[in-house]
């Protein structure tokens, strides 16, 4: 039971250590806690889709893709076009700001419009395989047998992150709800988004 608890906390810890950095996610999930948009919807898919992903690397699948790299080449690219689209509707808001931020509720057309973004921010990544698949994956194949523990606690921390950060975020609303600060958000997603558009292409 101690060896089993152990292996958890680790794979929580290196799970989080991975999720924290600032990344598409990231940037999407902290934009939507603060805009009270689909939050729960957006925290649930993410946590989920790793929990899918981190499954998959400890069962073993990341050897499977590692035959087939023309997959990661076509989701590079795939990826690599949405979030630099992303980024650049981020950047003309910086431009073109629509006033002041509101968070009085989510209409049914933003909370599809977030799901679908959130999807594709996830599952077009490929460096959200990178790190889940392979790289958890592998760190996991060295428990031997509590290679399933040590993913439970890397899922646990993906879920608790974006909880965090989605929910978090939305206390940050009152603060935020000047077009001046809304501004600065969008330019940090900007960036964000286009940067790492731009490393997806040039790496694919």
């Amino acid at each position: 039971m101690t060896n089993a608890l152990t292996t958890v906390a680790a794979g929580f810890g290196t799970g989080l250590s991975l999720i924290v950095a600032i990344g598409a996610q990231n940037a999407f999930v902290l934009r939507q806690g603060i805009r009270r948009d689909a939050v729960l919807a957006v925290v649930v898919i993410c946590a989920l889709s790793d929990a899918v992903l981190i499954g998959l690397g400890v069962a073993g699948v990341g050897a499977v893709v590692v035959a087939w790299p023309a997959v990661l080449t076509v989701v590079g690219w795939t990826g690599g076009a949405f979030l630099l689209a992303y980024g650049a509707m981020a950047a003309r808001r910086v431009l073109r700001p629509a006033g002041a931020l509101r968070a009085e509720g989510e209409a049914a057309g933003s909370r599809r419009r977030a799901v679908l973004t959130c999807l594709a921010l996830t599952w077009l990544n490929p460096h959200v395989y990178l790190d889940t698949v392979f790289l958890l994956g592998s760190v996991a194949a060295d428990r031997g047998p509590l290679r399933w523990a040590f993913g439970i606690g890397a899922a646990c921390a993906s879920l608790c992150w974006f909880a965090a950060l989605g929910f978090g975020a939305r206390r940050l609303g009152a603060v935020l709800a000047r077009p001046a600060a809304w501004r600065v958000v969008d330019a940090l997603v900007a960036v964000t988004m286009i940067v790492l558009g731009v490393t997806l292409i040039a790496g694919a």
